[in-house]
């Protein structure tokens, strides 16, 4: 079995050394879902919602956590991120999201990506919380990852 990066043989957490890693233009994939009543999304694309226009927000809000990775989970690298998308497809039963995040670095984004999509689900429970108390956010998961070569 492979042993945990973050992990030292003592026990204690780690932050794992990249330093010594080629620079790679790195890409993460991240997708959720939300699952609400179609009266939530009703009152969603009417902009009814007491607190706002909820996907516009969502997505600010997803790209704003993205870039606060690192200040959010223990051991996460500070990445510089060159970009990062936040795209919300709203369904009869819900909504699903995606975040597309992206640098160049010593360590991949997928941190970041799986953040970006959490929060912007988190955001449209918030706001939605008044008018549908049966809200599921569901499937959060690291679609794909990419890495290219050594850059000079």
């Amino acid at each position: 079995m492979k042993s945990f990066s973050h992990i030292r043989a003592d026990g204690r957490a780690q932050m794992v050394d990249v330093s010594g890693k080629p620079m790679r233009a790195r890409t993460a994939v991240a997708k959720g879902k939300i699952k609400f009543q179609r009266k939530t999304l009703d009152l969603i694309s009417k902009d009814r919602i007491a607190k706002g226009n909820v996907f516009a927000t969502a997505r600010l809000a997803g790209i704003q956590a993205a870039k606060q990775s690192a200040h959010l989970i223990p051991l996460c690298h500070t990445l510089p991120l060159g970009d990062v998308k936040i795209d919300i497809v709203a369904s009869r039963g819900g909504a699903e999201v995606t975040c597309t995040a992206r640098t160049v670095a010593q360590t991949g984004v997928e941190m970041e990506a799986l953040t970006g999509v959490a929060i912007a689900l988190l955001t449209i429970y918030d706001m939605c919380k008044a008018v549908d108390k049966k809200m599921q956010i569901a499937d959060v998961r690291l679609i794909k990852k990419t890495k290219s070569e050594p850059t000079a």
